[in-house]
Formats: structure tokens, C-alpha cells, sequence
């Protein structure tokens, strides 16, 4: 028997060239699926870190502290040096209805915290317990401090987690325990491990903190405070009512209420509210980028699919010759695209899976995950979804170009 050579190197070529469309084309797939799963899991694990600077932290909280002044009143220049003072949570408590917590803070850097042999140059803070509805403490051991400490001036402390990490190094429960701040020993009550990162006076991670009456007498502070923390009541927007709390605080020192530099007040809610803005226009960003990627994808596959068809010319008509049904040629056809498409973009998924797990891996600390960069099932199981329908679309085309192909008009093309 006589082997026709040409005939057999063109079939191998034919095969090979359907193999390399094939190929190009589900790699394009694979890369749309796998850019959009992974800029979903990695867009919501970005937008956890974020959010984790925040943790603990009220949505609807404001930090009152005072500045020179800007503008001469009562007869006073401006640039006036004045302070705020424990009395000033009265007068808002009183005349500013719509706030439902007013929390001071006085504070004192550079002060050192002794253990035994073990020192850290650590922050202290001086607070009240309803600072823990601004500032919500992640209470590792022991408490925090409560009502009985103030009324008693209990001489107690709760230390940061790199405070308790350097001056007890062996780990363990430190409550009951006498830390040393400057000349002074506090008993040691709880650890806070807030995670969070807004550093009111300075980051919670690196602070002590003891009840604010018992700070004012170890500093020598009299009734002057750092900060006023507050939070506005529900269905209060802090925006609304700032003008009239920069009025109580301002004219009982002798300050312009219109001099918003000398009484200064940051509302988190607007900051807040940029990182919203700022979420969501990342996810559209990701949901544009994913899908356009996999709408070029399926173009491909509709594409190779109409080369396929056209050189599959001659078979189709002869298939349509011996019988074979419109709907059995659109079968054909729209099931290689789904399933070309499928392979492709089912692991696709599978990769973007794996790449965001290993992410995850690097996110740890202490043996805790900072954030989790994994898509749900469902959003896998929608992309998944997408893909068959992109398969169906992709091989419409194609599929109506091969049911418009006549057998007569195939073997004369032959």
C-alpha cells in the first residue's frame, strides 16, 4: 500500500494547527477567569487590611483637641495658648443632647515601663471605661479598666501587646502583676491586643493604660485633658451637630466659636465615608477589568470556532447529507465551545484559588491570618456560570455558520 506522503504531513500540520488555536485560545480564557477571581479574593482581602486599621474603632466618633487660636476675642490676640478641661464633658453632656458618649483622654509619651530587668519606653493614657465604646479594646488577659477603678483610685493598668511582649517575654497571664511607669507601681488588670491603627495619642499596641483621675494626680495635670472622644447618637450625623459643640467648648474659654482651628475636631465619619467610596470604586474597577478580559476571551473561542467550522466544511456536509439535523450541527458545535471554554475556565478558577492561598499564607502574624484574599463558593460557582453562558454565546456564530452550510455546496467546495 502506497502512503501519500503530502497528504499525511498536511493532516499532521491541520492537527497541530487546531491544537495551537485550541491552546492560544483557552490560555485567553484561563487568563480572564483567573485575573477575575483573583482581583475579587484580592481586592476583598485589600479591603480587609484597610478595614482592619479601623477595627474597633466607631463609625460615628469624633476627636475634639484644642490649638492656638486664630482669631482675637474677648479681648484676647490670637495665637493664645488655652486647654481643655474636665469640665467641658459636663458642659457638652449637658447642652449637646444628641451625644451619646463624651470620653477624655490625657496622655504622656517617653514614659518608661519597668518589669524586672525588661524596659519599654511606651505611651501612657489616662482614660475612663466608656472609652471603650470609642475605641474598643481586644482584651487578651484580664479586663479593662472599669467604674470600681476610677471610684476607687485603684492604682491598676492595662498593658499594649508590645507593652506585655517586652516586659513579660515568657508569655503567660500577667494580672496581678506590679509594673513600674516612671516611679510609680500599677497592677496589671489586662492586655489589649487591639489590632487597629488609628493611634489616638499614640498606637494602643505601644500604651499603658490607667484611669484618668489616677493620671492626672501621678502627671500633675490638674483637670486638664488631651482629647474628647464622642460618639453622636443613632440617626445623628456628627456634621450636623459640630458647629454647636465647637460653640459650648469654644465660649467657656473665651475662644471665637467660629475659629475652627482652635477648637479642632475630626469627624471619622468622613473619613469613613471616603473609604467607602473609595471600596466601591475598586470593586467596579475589578468587575470592569475581570469581565472585559473574559468578554476578549470568548471572542477568541467564537473566532477559532468559525476557522474550525470553515475547515470543517466538507464534513459538515456530508453529515448533512447522511441525515444529520440543524439541531444536531448547533449541538456539535455549541458544545466544543462550552467545553473548550469550561476546561479553560474551570482552571483558571483553580489557579486563582491556589495563587490566593499562598497569599494567605503570607499574611500571618502570631499565628493569626491578618486576611482572608479567598473568593466565596458562590462567587465561584457564578463565574462558573458566566463561563457557560460566554461558551453559548461564543459558539452562536459559528454554530449558525455551519447550519447554513449546504451538502451540495460542501462536496463542490471539496
Amino acid at each position: 500500500m502506497r502512503i501519500d506522503i503530502d497528504a499525511y504531513h498536511e493532516l499532521l500540520e491541520t492537527l497541530l494547527r487546531n491544537k495551537a488555536r485550541s491552546f492560544l485560545t483557552g490560555f485567553g480564557v484561563f487568563w480572564g477567569v483567573f485575573m477575575l477571581v483573583a482581583l475579587i479574593g484580592g481586592g476583598a482581602g485589600m479591603k480587609e487590611l484597610l478595614t482592619n486599621n479601623f477595627e474597633g474603632f466607631a463609625t460615628n466618633a469624633a476627636i475634639i483637641w484644642e490649638q492656638p487660636t486664630t482669631k482675637p476675642y474677648h479681648g484676647f490676640r490670637k495665637g493664645r495658648q488655652w486647654t481643655l478641661a474636665t469640665g467641658d464633658i459636663e458642659r457638652l453632656r449637658a447642652q449637646v443632647p444628641q451625644l451619646e458618649v463624651i470620653s477624655p483622654l490625657a496622655s504622656r509619651w517617653g514614659v518608661q515601663a519597668v518589669n524586672g530587668d525588661h524596659k519599654f519606653s511606651c505611651s501612657v493614657k489616662g482614660q475612663l471605661p466608656d472609652y471603650a465604646d470609642v475605641e474598643a479594646p481586644k482584651i487578651y488577659y484580664g479586663r479593662f479598666i472599669n467604674a470600681m477603678d476610677i471610684a476607687q483610685q485603684r492604682k491598676v493598668c492595662v498593658l499594649g501587646k508590645k507593652v506585655y511582649k517586652t516586659l513579660f517575654p515568657g508569655g503567660g497571664d500577667p494580672c496581678g502583676q506590679l509594673v513600674r511607669l516612671d516611679s510609680a507601681y500599677y497592677s496589671v488588670v489586662g492586655v489589649n491586643y487591639a489590632a487597629g491603627n488609628m493611634n489616638i495619642n499614640g498606637s494602643a499596641d505601644e500604651a499603658v493604660v490607667i484611669p484618668l483621675s489616677l493620671m492626672q494626680q501621678a502627671f500633675n495635670m490638674g483637670d486638664r485633658i488631651d482629647l474628647i472622644a464622642i460618639t453622636a447618637r443613632r440617626g445623628t450625623a456628627i456634621s450636623d451637630i459640630t458647629p454647636r459643640i465647637r460653640e459650648v467648648i469654644a465660649r467657656a474659654h473665651d475662644v471665637d466659636p467660629t475659629d475652627e482651628k482652635a477648637v479642632m475636631v475630626f469627624n471619622t465619619e468622613v473619613l469613613f465615608g471616603m473609604m467607602d467610596n473609595l471600596f466601591s470604586g475598586v470593586d467596579l474597577l475589578i468587575w470592569l477589568v475581570g469581565i472585559g478580559t473574559l468578554l476578549a476571551g470568548a471572542i477568541g473561542v467564537s473566532n477559532i470556532m468559525m476557522v474550525t467550522v470553515k475547515e470543517r466544511t466538507t464534513e459538515i456536509g456530508i453529515r448533512r447529507a447522511i441525515g444529520a439535523t440543524p439541531r444536531t450541527i448547533l449541538t456539535q458545535i455549541i458544545s466544543e465551545s462550552i467545553l473548550l471554554t469550561a476546561v479553560a475556565g474551570i482552571s483558571g478558577i483553580l489557579f486563582a484559588v491556589i495563587v490566593l492561598q499562598m497569599l494567605e499564607l503570607g499574611m500571618t502574624e502570631d499565628g493569626l491570618l491578618k486576611a482572608h484574599f479567598q473568593v466565596t463558593f458562590w462567587t465561584a460557582i457564578g463565574a462558573a456560570a458566566l463561563l457557560a453562558a460566554l461558551g453559548v454565546l461564543a459558539g452562536l456564530a459559528p454554530a449558525a455558520r455551519a447550519m447554513a452550510i449546504k451538502p451540495v455546496d460542501a462536496m463542490r467546495e471539496e
